[in-house]
């Protein structure tokens, strides 16, 4: 008897599914795209914009299986993610089904959460394959394409080979290069904060701001002028101008969409943006909860609408008065309104059950997917629940021609934050305390006399503006239109990955290369790196998927502008990659030093090589200004651990050669050295580490630490992920002509390779 099939995108969906249905349905996983243009070539015919579509090397079994599977199937119903990649999968699967059997049968189905009522709600709700949604992913990746495959080669020539561009994410680069420039030319103002402690008839003593002086907004600048007002606050009388009380309500937020959520989890947990996706994937696609078997715990988690479905909202509001009491919940409830940009296909992202607390599942649960479970959960019922008062008192004093201003704040009734905050009522008491602007005010009346009991100031200086971190880059992102929620992630890490940005205390800060980068492309592609060009983009795509604009014909315009930009930018684009030509001499021969971007990073060299092969490490202050590290004390990081010979301190260094190496701070008194490990282990014995090292020539590879009693090397960087294809424990990252920067697998039997340029490419 024929079964119909139902194909997920991921291998975790089948187990969480199959749990749902009867034997009447067998399901099938993709495990993600199964077609794509090729690697080695553009893949795309530039008059009629067509794809080349080919099944992804590595993805020849699992296709197999599929059109296997569904020759037995009455019906095919695809269900990958229910958004534009979703759709893309789904019609390639479809495409790849038909060149087998003509006569197939194949529905599309899609659901925004993994449970018995949503899965068995779409099958009885079927539809057919959203053409526009297709052209919509499809424009975007042969967009992507033309862009990747037309400028990298130009930024391999012009600046250094391997490196490579991407329409968003080089707009993203561009903020944080831009950001950088503004640190860089800030010139702090000194200014001086005043504040002064009065007493009443009344305990207890209270702070006040100075706010004004002559009714304007009050500016003190300089010592001098801190010191006179001193003198003629202390000499003239304070007196209560005005005292106003009101109650203040404070309205919970609307559950997460995914740019507030990686938002939120980067701020309470450090959560990368890439993090926070993939935990969230695993708790959607469903995690193992003992007796309740395999179970999806949240919404579809690529959402950008804050609307939320009519059974949850009544869930909730049984669950906040069961919990709470009725005081807890609202008069009506809650709709928030999602933005008119948004795409409001799917839910905001919440739990699938709300009775499923994260009390419940804590021990079930590995420690980020529960800390993120825990986010969504009390966010959502947050949402939900009755507004926060608070009773709110404002004192202006005045002295002489200067106003001076209090704020007390008591809690009258925590509403929502008794979700929220996690707390009990009664700390709720004490939380106004915790605020560094709010006072514990005595009872004061208008027209009452005060005592000064003191005058504190504090000189401080204006700052220049953050960088950003990951939080609030996303938030920068969205805000400006660039990029969509399921790419915020993609692009953070590629730009992390292209080494054009670093991550230092959790801040973004490009390095020369990405500086460079950004520089060439804003000068030489102007429209191309345009904030406000990059946002109409994506509402053009939007577009496409609701009929609204031709794919086509929105790529036809797009080249008409980006082909003779091409050709002007291969002609003007300066050349550095002998080197970006800076003021200092060389102490040894007197030319320029240059800074080179290498393969071990950022260096300076003498603009006289080969003749002077004078190199020298540096870096940059605040200002951007270069600043030298002497060779004798070049590369010297601690890194924590005491030589095991003198007990000096172990530091890291770099070879000639390029290689690092860990040896005794006491050189050249203690000789004790030993090779810097990547922390993976050897695939060959399991036991030794893989070492960096490096050949006379100064060519980097990496090589087990038990030499000569193992001797696996390779040359490239490995990566802690095990080949999918042969289960090889490692692969290593490689960058070529043909390929660009991928992953790909060390053992000389299996072929597998993933790009890293192309997968973060939205």
């Amino acid at each position: 008897m024929s079964k119909n099939l139902i194909i997920v995108e991921s291998p975790a969906k089948v187990k969480t599914i199959k749990k749902f249905l009867g034997r009447k349905y067998a399901v099938e996983a993709s495990v993600g795209h199964v077609r794509d243009l090729p690697n080695k070539k553009l893949g795309v015919d530039e008059e009629t914009f067509e794809p080349e579509y080919r099944v992804i090397p590595g993805k020849e079994k699992v296709v197999n299986k599929l059109t296997k599977a569904a020759e037995k199937a009455e019906v095919v119903y695809l269900a990958p993610d229910p958004d534009r990649e979703g759709e893309a999968i789904a019609w390639h699967v479809a495409n790849l089904i038909h060149e087998q059997n003509k006569d197939a049968t194949i529905r599309r189905i899609q659901f925004n959460e993994i449970t018995s009522r949503a899965v068995k709600e779409a099958l009885e709700h079927p539809r057919d394959l959203d053409e526009n949604l297709f052209n919509s992913q499809q424009a975007r990746r042969v967009l992507d394409r033309l862009v990747g495959y037309k400028v990298s080669p130009l930024l391999w020539k012009k600046v250094k080979r391997g490196i490579s561009a991407g329409r968003v994410q080089s707009v993203a680069l561009r903020l944080i290069v831009e950001r950088e420039k503004e640190r860089r030319a800030f010139e702090p103002e000194e200014y001086w904060v005043l504040k002064v402690r009065l007493a009443g008839e009344n305990p207890p003593p209270f702070d006040a701001d100075l706010w004004k002086i002559k009714g304007k907004t009050a500016k003190v600048g300089s010592e001098d002028q801190a010191l006179a007002l001193e003198k003629a606050v202390r000499e003239g009388s304070f007196v209560v101008e005005s005292v106003t009380e009101k109650e203040r309500r404070r309205q919970p937020a609307p559950p997460f969409i995914t740019s507030t959520l990686q938002q939120e989890a980067n701020r309470r947990m450090g959560f990368s943006a890439k993090r926070t996706m993939s935990t969230a994937q695993r708790l959607y696609e469903g995690v193992d909860l003992g007796e309740r078997g395999t179970t999806a715990l949240i919404t579809y988690m690529r959402t950008d609408s804050v609307r939320i479905a009519a059974d949850a909202r009544d869930a909730a509001k049984d669950f906040i008065t069961d919990r709470y009491g009725k005081d807890f919940y609202p008069p009506k409830a809650r709709a928030f309104k999602t933005k008119s940009s948004a795409q409001d296909a799917h839910e905001a992202i919440r739990p699938v059950d709300v009775n499923i607390t994260p009390d419940d599942v804590k021990a079930l649960l590995p420690s980020d997917q529960f800390r993120l479970y825990k986010l969504i959960w009390e966010r959502f019922v947050a949402s939900q629940m009755a507004a926060a008062k608070f009773w709110d008192t404002t004192v202006i004093t005045k002295a002489g021609e200067t106003q001076w201003r209090s704020k007390g704040e008591r809690l009258l009734f925590p509403g929502y934050m008794m979700a929220y905050q996690g707390t009990k009522l009664v700390e709720f008491q004490s939380i106004s305390a915790h605020k560094a602007d709010v006072n514990e005010l005595p009872k004061l009346a208008e027209g009452q006399d005060l005592t000064l009991e003191d005058f504190q100031k504090e000189q401080k200086f204006t700052q220049p503006p953050p960088r950003y971190s990951e939080a609030s880059l996303v938030k920068e992102l969205e805000e400006k239109g660039i990029g969509r929620p399921s790419t915020y992630a993609a692009i953070i890490s590629t730009i992390l990955a292209r080494e054009y940005v670093q991550l230092t205390e959790k801040r973004f800060i490009p390095t020369d290369l990405g500086t460079v980068v950004s520089d060439q492309l804003t000068e030489h592609f102007e429209t191309l790196l345009d904030v406000g060009f990059t946002a109409n983009m994506e509402e053009s795509l939007d577009k496409v998927a609701t009929g609204g604009q031709d794919w086509v014909a929105l790529l036809k315009d797009f080249t008409t502008d980006f082909y003779p930009t091409l050709d002007q930018a291969k002609e003007n684009m300066a050349r550095v990659k002998t080197g970006l030509q800076t003021e200092i001499m060389c102490e040894e021969c007197g030319k320029p030093l240059v800074i080179k971007f290498g393969k071990a990073g950022t260096f300076l060299a003498c603009s006289g090589y080969p003749a002077c092969t004078n190199t020298k490490n540096f870096t940059r202050n605040d200002k951007g200004e270069i600043e030298i590290i002497e060779k004798t004390k070049a590369e010297v990081e601690k890194i924590g651990r005491k030589c095991p010979e003198c007990s000096g301190e172990l530091v890291l260094k770099r070879a000639r050669t390029g290689s690092r190496f860990i040896a005794c701070d006491n050189y050249p008194d203690c000789t004790y050295t030993e090779p810097f490990t990547t922390g993976i282990k050897c695939p060959k014995c399991g036991e030794g580490d893989l070492v960096e090292k490096s050949s006379r020539r100064g060519k980097l590879f990496f090589s087990c630490s038990r030499y000569p009693d193992c001797e696996y090397a390779q040359w490239n960087k490995p990566v802690a992920e095990t080949c999918p294809d042969c289960g090889f424990p490692v692969l290593e990252k490689k960058t070529t002509k043909a390929k660009g920067e991928h992953l790909a697998c060390p053992n000389k039997k299996c072929k597998y390779t993933r790009s890293l340029e192309e997968e973060a490419d939205a």
